[in-house]
């Protein structure tokens, strides 16, 4: 576990070299420094008030649906990372586990999840490239990470409202059951198991607002934003996808069969989405790219996320197919709906992880439509899916409008010389 947390880690560096590649040579810097404050402010917040947010108990003692009761700073002093507490339900003091039912300790599974809080909060950064002061920035992910990612955790993965919990949606839609030790929880649960809502469809709605609010690149629609840097969008891609198994695979928090089972699927589905956005390419543009293939293996990787541990491979080819051919198609039609997002986060984050949070509800081996032959699954995964879309966005826009008065965007002097020299005193590349 501790391996797959390092693994996680560098996806964000990685993602560093990919959104840098794909970004002008005068703004290069400026994006790889936006995932780089990332790490620092994520991980320190993490730590502070994060973890307790996203997998701890109400400030009561009592289940939190929510995850916005829960104590904000339980690591002060607490025994937020002990393996057991004293806790009080119904009246009585009983003795559970901190983040019930783990195979590993409470220490580990805080490092694994610090490090997908710190690649949510840094995807977003692509689809506001070139524009925006890194104060501001740095501002928003202390923010959005607290009153965005840590909520929508806790709902999702720490028993809250959108978890297969008895206290979840799920529950009240269609009944629960009764395991033999007496755990009581949805007879139809969500399945997100390591991030379509709370990763890719949270940052992806979350780039998209930040778009709108904070508009467009000077020149956009008239100038041709060339990636200055291909082969560091190459090796940022094949970063991601090697980072990536430890998402997946370690999302399983034990090695087992079904460990096994998430690796195959994730690397089905992203080499199939690759041919899938080549496919498209071909057919609209007559050239498969190269960074078309490093876009297709990130659409793969996002559709599969939610979806590799209910899968079997087969259908995780399907999923990842069309995957890529649908990020593909969305964004080519940016320019058509007229929003700047930058780096495509819209394209590829949102509707790959639209697609790969519902396609659960059809691909599933056992309770999807095509293997279990049952539309209930199908309608839990459309319902997180919406929740996490409108929680997100409405979030989201009141922490950019609050913002405002601090400035989101840098001058347009500034940034036409650069963001790089005017944010950072400094250039990637020396041309004297």
């Amino acid at each position: 576990m501790l391996a797959s947390a390092a693994l996680v880690l560098l996806m964000t560096p990685a993602l560093a070299f990919f959104y840098g590649g794909l970004s002008r040579s005068k703004s290069v810097l400026n994006m790889m420094m936006m995932s780089f404050g990332s790490i620092g402010t994520v991980s320190v917040v993490y730590v502070l008030w994060g973890f307790s947010m996203s997998f701890g108990n109400g400030i009561t003692g009592d289940d939190d649906i929510w995850g916005i009761f829960s104590n904000p700073f339980g690591l002060f002093g607490s025994d937020q990372l002990a393996e057991t507490r004293d806790v009080v339900k119904g009246g009585a003091t009983v003795t559970e586990a901190v983040t019930g039912g783990l195979t590993i300790p409470s220490t580990v599974f805080l490092a694994f999840q610090l490090t997908f809080a710190v690649i949510t909060v840094a995807l977003i950064s692509g689809a506001i490239a070139e524009r925006v002061k890194f104060s501001t920035w740095l501002v928003f992910t202390v923010l959005w990470a607290t009153v965005v990612y840590f909520p929508l955790a806790h709902m999702v993965w720490g028993g809250g409202i959108m978890s297969g919990s008895e206290h979840g949606f799920a529950s009240w839609l269609f009944g629960t059951v009764k395991d033999a030790t007496g755990k009581v929880s949805a007879a139809v649960p969500p399945i997100d198991f390591a991030g379509g809502t709370v990763v890719h469809i949270n940052a992806g709605m979350a780039g998209l607002v930040l778009v709108l609010v904070v508009g467009k690149r000077l020149g956009f629609g008239k100038t041709a934003f060339r990636p200055h840097n291909i082969p560091f969008v190459m090796l940022g891609a094949a970063l991601l996808w090697f980072g990536w198994f430890g998402f997946n695979a370690g999302s399983e928090l034990k090695a087992d069969t079904n460990a096994g089972m998430v690796w195959i699927n994730t690397t089905a589905a992203t080499a199939a989405a690759m041919i899938g956005w080549l496919a498209v390419e071909w057919v609209r543009d007559r050239h498969p790219t190269s960074v078309g293939a490093a876009s297709g293996v990130v659409a793969g990787l996002v559709a599969i996320t939610p979806a590799c541990g209910a899968l079997t491979p087969v259908g995780s080819l399907g999923l990842g197919v069309i995957a890529g051919a649908l990020a593909a198609v969305a964004v080519g039609l940016k320019n058509k709906f007229g929003y700047d997002d930058s780096l495509d986060v819209v394209g590829v984050h949102l509707v790959a992880g639209l697609w790969g949070t519902v396609a659960i509800g059809l691909f599933a081996k056992e309770t999807g439509l095509l293997y279990g032959h049952d539309y209930k699954q199908l309608v839990v995964q459309l319902v997180i899916a919406a929740f996490a879309l409108t929680f997100t966005g409405i979030l989201t826009a009141i922490i950019a409008v609050v913002l405002k008065p601090l400035g989101w965007r840098v001058s347009t002097d500034e940034e036409a010389q650069g963001i790089d020299e005017t944010e950072h005193a400094e250039t990637a590349y020396e041309y004297a």
